[in-house]
């Protein structure tokens, strides 16, 4: 059984993807047995409680620096034997102790399709906003592994959005959420619990 933890900071809608894929069969042979956020109030501790699932908050103010917060977060997952870490709507930039303790083990999702709007800065509507004011005509999601760089992990999947004319920023993130992060999230960790993907040469490849 591949235990799975989550980290979240805001509703958890990704998270709630993730949890309806475990609970209807499509993801097998896997648990979601704990999920941590950064803010005790997160919308998604409450859609974890409502599944039976723990729900923690983890601050890094609570810590007296960095490391330190890392170090718990790193005992946390540990100590509840988690096999992978999802990062569905994490705020919080991790470490390099933690990144490189679960090495190829912690996947996070991007509302763009990377190496497009991604980086430091680019997070939740920003993201979209920027995708208008340069006028794309395809954007989407893409589901990676973290390592040390910001969005720059093997990309696991990636799934293309069109951009409407008219779009707002947040018309747009409700499509990419819809038609493409819910979709290749629950995929990409079906996928790995699976036994189906191999990261070679900071690729990803998808055994079939």
């Amino acid at each position: 059984m591949l235990k799975i933890g989550a980290l979240v900071s805001g509703g958890g809608t990704n998270l709630q993807a993730i949890i309806n894929g475990i609970e209807s069969g499509y993801i097998k042979n896997a648990q979601l047995v704990t999920v941590v956020s950064n803010k005790p109030r997160a919308y998604a501790l409450e859609r974890a409680k409502k599944h039976g699932i723990e729900g923690v908050c983890i601050a890094p103010k609570d810590f007296s620096d960095k490391e330190a917060f890392n170090l718990a977060l790193i005992r946390h997952f540990e100590e509840r034997q988690v096999d992978l870490i999802v990062m569905a709507g994490y705020l919080v930039v991790v470490g390099e102790s933690f990144v490189k303790h679960f090495k190829n083990r912690i996947m996070n999702i991007h509302p763009s399709l990377i190496p497009s709007f991604c980086g430091d800065g680019y997070y939740g509507l920003k993201v979209h906003q920027a995708v208008l004011e340069r006028g794309v005509k395809i954007t989407g999601a893409t589901v990676h592994f973290v390592d040390e760089g910001t969005d720059t992990g093997p990309i696991i999947l990636q799934k293309a959005v069109e951009v409407k004319q008219g779009d707002t920023a947040e018309t747009l993130q409700k499509r990419v959420m819809e038609e493409a992060e819910w979709i290749i999230f629950p995929e990409a960790i079906r996928l790995y619990a699976e036994g189906k993907l191999k990261v070679q040469d900071h690729k990803v490849i998808v055994c079939e």
